[in-house]
């Protein structure tokens, strides 16, 4: 990814030669700093540790800012239009050095100003106690311009809290959890599969179509003008919403044609194929090429996840056949092969051999499986659970839906395992305001149940992952959707899918 880095950014890697952080003697500083940090500034514990999960995988990366000029695991950004690194200093009364460069400083400094946001939301203590109260401040601490964008990452982050996470030693529990989007409720939802959304409006169909900056591309008119003979494998140094909000900041002047997550593979497009995004550094590579940013980090192999590989591969075979690109490593190329390249994108990380296979058509699953509740002899439930085909966003003919209740009246999904190993379980549900916000998902694992929450008002007509589990062989019930939630609102049961890659 090519970027210019504002003078404040650049100055940094000055002051980090001069700044040397302290040592922890905690036995495990991280979840230390969080529990710390939380505490001190009356911020869900959990919900700031996750906030810094999305952004960063919890690591800071020796300090080094990321595209957008964020540092530290919670991401404090210094850029001409951001500034969450110089609050967090004002806050904190911490050198914005050791905001950088010091962990436990800079979870401080994180937790400082989003609890400064949540005071502007107008939370009080009692209200400050409830994680789903925090969506408007979350969604400002993404400083995201457009509202959509914003709302793309809140809701990343209570995805997150939904499935639970572990990594590097700080662990969160998946938990039943209501997000009050407040003014975002009608925001568009990027995440949903629905025409009406914006996804008929992108050059590849399964991709949501969010412009960049007109700032940070050329309008063209290829192939007439330029022809098209390469794709560039980029990775943003940065998270998913934060690339698609930094495209469209107009200091960013920079922008890639698609953006693609992590977590399930799901595709922004940002510039049209027609027109030239600025990618790669070289002006002869930017005329002749398709940019597609990874969300990641190029030294941090966690990011690279088998959904992301599959998905970029589809987007660029898609392309490939499309404007008669040979689908060979010469033409399909790293930021780091681009002539005068001073970026080591993709990275040592980057498995070019299983994403190549993929585009060339090797991107068969080694076994997967689609239970839908209309599956002869692999859906049950009780009379309670009714039938609808009411929404377009629907997996087949229609699905079930029921009323929550405090008591245990599950639907269960059953499939046959072909072995016992660890397999992605994903979820199909059609999403609506009137539906859950805190769904149970409950997979049937070899050591035992394992409860995930799902927010059933949004992400809908597209399959949602719930994890990797270990599933025992034979045929049983795999999947449950439980009535069993606090949450207002229909369960929604439809469709599941288990895939072992």
């Amino acid at each position: 990814m090519t970027f210019t880095l504002p003078r404040s950014v650049a100055a940094a890697f000055v002051a980090l030669a001069a700044f040397t952080p302290a040592a922890d003697a905690s036995a495990d500083p991280l979840p230390a700093a969080f529990a710390e940090a939380a505490a001190a500034h009356d911020v869900p514990r959990d919900l700031l540790a996750t906030v810094a999960y999305a952004e960063t995988h919890l690591d800071g990366h020796g300090g080094k800012p990321s595209a957008s000029g964020g540092y530290g695991v919670m991401h404090l950004v210094s850029n001409p239009t951001a500034h969450t690194l110089e609050r967090a200093a004002e806050l904190t009364g911490e050198p914005v050095a050791a905001l950088r460069a010091d962990t436990a400083a800079n979870v401080r400094g994180g937790a400082a100003v989003l609890r400064s946001y949540a005071d502007q939301a107008g939370l009080d203590a009692a209200a400050r106690k409830d994680a789903g109260r925090w969506y408007t401040a979350v969604a400002k601490y993404g400083n995201a311009k457009a509202p959509e964008v914003a709302r793309l990452y809140a809701d990343t982050v209570y995805e997150l809290l939904g499935t639970g996470f572990s990594a590097k030693g700080v662990t969160v529990a998946a938990q039943e959890i209501i997000a009050d989007r407040g003014p975002y409720a009608d925001v568009r939802d990027l995440n949903a599969r629905d025409d009406r959304n914006g996804f008929a409006a992108a050059d590849y169909p399964p991709a949501a179509w969010v412009p960049a900056d007109s700032g940070n591309y050329t309008a063209a008119n290829r192939e007439s003008s330029h022809a098209i003979d390469r794709v560039i494998i980029h990775v943003t140094q940065g998270s998913y919403a934060g690339a698609i909000s930094w495209f469209q900041n107009p200091s960013a002047n920079v922008s890639a044609h698609y953006v693609i997550r992590s977590s399930d593979g799901k595709v922004t497009q940002m510039v049209r194929d027609k027109d030239i995004a600025w990618h790669a550094g070289n002006w002869d590579h930017n005329t002749r090429s398709i940019g597609i940013e990874h969300e990641g980090f190029v030294n941090d192999a966690s990011w690279f996840t088998d959904a992301m590989y599959r998905s970029s591969a589809a987007l660029t075979r898609h392309l490939c056949d499309k404007y008669g690109i040979p689908k060979t490593r010469a033409n399909i190329i790293g930021h780091n092969q681009v002539p005068g390249a001073t970026h080591t994108d993709p990275g040592p990380h980057w498995n070019w051999t299983t994403y190549m296979r993929y585009v060339t058509g090797g991107d068969t699953p080694e076994w997967r499986t689609t239970v839908d509740n209309a599956t002869a002899g692999g859906f049950t439930a009780s009379a309670e659970w009714k039938t609808s085909a009411y929404s377009g966003q629907k997996h087949g003919a229609d699905y079930r839906f029921a009323d929550p209740v405090a008591a245990s009246d599950p639907a269960w999904f059953r499939a046959t395992i072909p072995s016992a190993g660890t397999y992605q379980v994903e979820v199909w549900y059609p999403a609506d305001p009137g539906y859950n916000g805190s769904t149970p998902y409950i997979v049937a694992t070899t050591s035992g149940n394992k409860t995930v929450y799902v927010d059933q008002r949004a992400g809908g007509g597209t399959w949602h992952p719930l994890g990797a589990f270990p599933l025992a062989a034979g045929t049983h019930d795999v999947v449950a959707v439980s009535r069993w939630t606090s949450g207002t609102g229909l369960v929604i049961a439809d469709a599941i899918r288990i895939t072992r890659p």
